[in-house]
């Protein structure tokens, strides 16, 4: 049984992202854990010096966030996504991220769906800023984003970027592999070259991803580094039509690279395409 968590604020884009993960499983046995936190507006002094009125303002957003998840399991069960889905509901008051956290430990959450919408301004512009906190907070669990407004396709093709500075157990990679095997997908791994070859630590990294990836369709793309890498990775995913990106997330990496890149490289790169982003 895969246990998958969505978080929800039941807008338009939090429910494409649902959809995506019902769709993509749909022939799976799974568990969803739809997860909704509130947090109440703080109230001037005077009316919180009333338990009562404190009382109330809490009651009326609690009963807001259960019926909003209730609405939302109605919603999946009124359309065919299949039999094998289990649905519970989680509204807590408490901040996304802490309760994120705290359900993948209790429950052992395979994996995390959760939708991305392009932040404005200069905060997080890569793919937004609750996607990001997420990811950043979800050190033990696979993240899949779902860009805003995207129409769900299966995965044929899943490019995996990477700069082969850093060697990755099959533990890591475990859960691209497992997508891959399941939808017969095509795997890509992506190098955006800087130099004009790899060092012997670099070539023995990328010998041993395609050892690892072998029983699967892989091939190895080598990219003229032109621009920033946003733009190049962006420039790549467009032209071969790719399905799904994935990158694994560590400290000083190729992922936490793309989000510090200068603003005015990266306005351009909003992820147009599902991203899973694996935790190191």
């Amino acid at each position: 049984m895969i246990k998958i968590l969505l978080p929800t604020d039941f807008s338009e884009n939090a429910w494409n992202a649902t959809e995506y993960g019902l769709r993509l499983f749909e022939r799976e046995p799974c568990t969803f854990y739809l997860v909704n936190t509130y947090t109440p507006a703080i109230v001037h002094s005077r009316f919180m010096a009333t338990t009562a009125n404190g009382g109330l303002l809490e009651d009326n957003v609690r009963n807001r966030s259960v019926s909003g998840l209730e609405n939302v399991v109605k919603q999946i069960k009124s359309k065919d996504f299949g039999s094998k889905h289990q649905f519970k509901t989680i509204s807590s008051f408490s901040l996304l991220t802490e309760e994120i956290r705290e359900v993948v430990e209790t429950e052992k959450i395979d994996l995390i769906i959760t939708g991305t919408k392009g932040a404005s301004g200069f905060e997080e512009v890569f793919m937004g800023s609750n996607s990001v906190r997420i990811i950043k907070s979800s050190s033990k669990c696979p993240v899949l984003t779902i860009p805003n407004e995207f129409e769900y396709r299966l995965p044929g093709t899943i490019a995996f970027a990477t700069d082969f500075k850093r060697s990755f157990s099959p533990r890591i990679l475990a859960p691209l592999k497992q997508l891959a095997d399941r939808f017969e997908s095509a795997i890509q791994i992506v190098h955006i070259q800087q130099q004009e070859e790899l060092d012997a630590f670099q070539k023995s990294n990328r010998d041993i991803l395609l050892d690892y990836f072998a029983p699967i369709r892989t091939t190895l793309k080598s990219l003229p580094y032109f621009s920033s890498k946003s733009d190049v990775l962006q420039h790549y995913l467009v032209e071969h039509n790719v399905d799904m990106l994935s990158m694994v997330l560590h400290r000083h990496g190729f992922l936490e690279e793309l989000v510090r890149e200068p603003v005015i490289k990266r306005l351009a790169f909003h992820t147009k395409i599902p991203l899973l982003v694996l935790p190191e």
